[in-house]
């Protein structure tokens, strides 16, 4: 696990699910946008009898950064000591949520590598390389 010291450091997906599954507390909070849970897909914590949380770390259309982030996560239970799992397309995102909510005293704050789609291959297609998706982890589509 590679870190630094704003953030708990990045988690690959299968070991993120993995921590998911042995601490009834951690949480995995996908911080992409609606279009995005909406049209790509979303993470299903379904056979670890949890769900992921969705805040939006960038808001869509604009992708300005979301100035009220750490009040919707308290809003929806999260507290100071939980394990915080962030996600995002491919990792860029989630990795400035960690570290924001590391310095907003939240956390310890992981980012989970790679992002639901990973990177893109060769064809330029993300969901192939790295990522969520591509580990074979439980996922939904609208």
């Amino acid at each position: 696990m590679a870190g630094d010291k704003d953030y708990a450091g990045d988690i690959s997906t299968t070991e993120a699910w993995n921590q998911l599954a042995n601490d009834p507390n951690a949480l995995l909070i996908d911080v992409r946008t609606q279009p995005e849970w909406s049209f790509v897909g979303s993470p299903d914590l379904g056979k670890l009898d949890k769900r992921p949380l969705f805040v939006s770390w960038q808001l869509y259309p604009e992708m300005s950064v979301n100035e009220r982030f750490a009040d919707e996560l308290r809003s929806q239970g999260v507290k100071p000591g939980q394990a915080l799992y962030f996600l995002c397309r491919s990792g860029a995102r989630s990795r400035a949520a960690a570290k924001a909510m590391t310095a907003a005293g939240l956390g310890p704050c992981y980012n989970v590598a790679g992002g639901f789609e990973g990177d893109l291959d060769g064809e330029k297609h993300r969901g192939r390389l790295g990522g969520w998706k591509a580990a074979g982890l439980a996922w939904l589509q609208s």
